[in-house]
């Protein structure tokens, strides 16, 4: 690992542990040369996730799109980011696990309701509204009622 301040190839880790997010391996490391002490980042290598959507077409996981959904389910909820990012880092760490690379919009989004539920329910009908696109007030009501049970 390269230091960013004098160029030296050679640093020493002096302390090693997860992230917060526990996908990655956070080490803060120090120059051999000059001292100045640095954090990187270890990741496993991955192959990109694909998300199948409604209409057959596919993109690439992207964990910004979803993050986006969950803070427009969660607004006024007080529901911390790290909360959420942790939601995200469990359902693609729970799907790289299970060796899945192509997952359905559908699969994906009940993923995160599963999780969501157990977050806040407010938050959760919010981005059921979403997801399951209600077809009109009873659908909505079916709804809030499996949550009450």
């Amino acid at each position: 690992m390269r230091c960013p301040k004098c160029g030296c190839e050679e640093s020493k880790v002096v302390d090693s542990r997860p992230s917060e997010s526990t996908d990655a391996i956070r080490r803060r490391r120090e120059c051999v040369r000059c001292g100045y002490r640095f954090t990187t980042y270890e990741r496993r290598e991955e192959t990109p996730l694909i998300v199948i959507k409604k209409d057959g077409s596919k993109e690439t996981f992207d964990r910004q799109k979803l993050m986006h959904g969950l803070l427009t389910a969660t607004v006024k909820r007080n529901i911390p980011l790290q909360t959420l990012d942790s939601l995200i880092g469990d359902i693609e760490n729970t799907l790289r696990d299970d060796g899945v690379s192509e997952v359905s919009s559908k699969e994906l989004g009940r993923m995160v309701l599963v999780r969501l539920r157990d977050i806040d329910k407010v938050a959760y009908v919010r981005f059921a509204s979403v997801y399951r696109d209600f077809k009109d007030i009873d659908e909505f009501n079916e709804e809030l009622r499996s949550l009450s049970k």
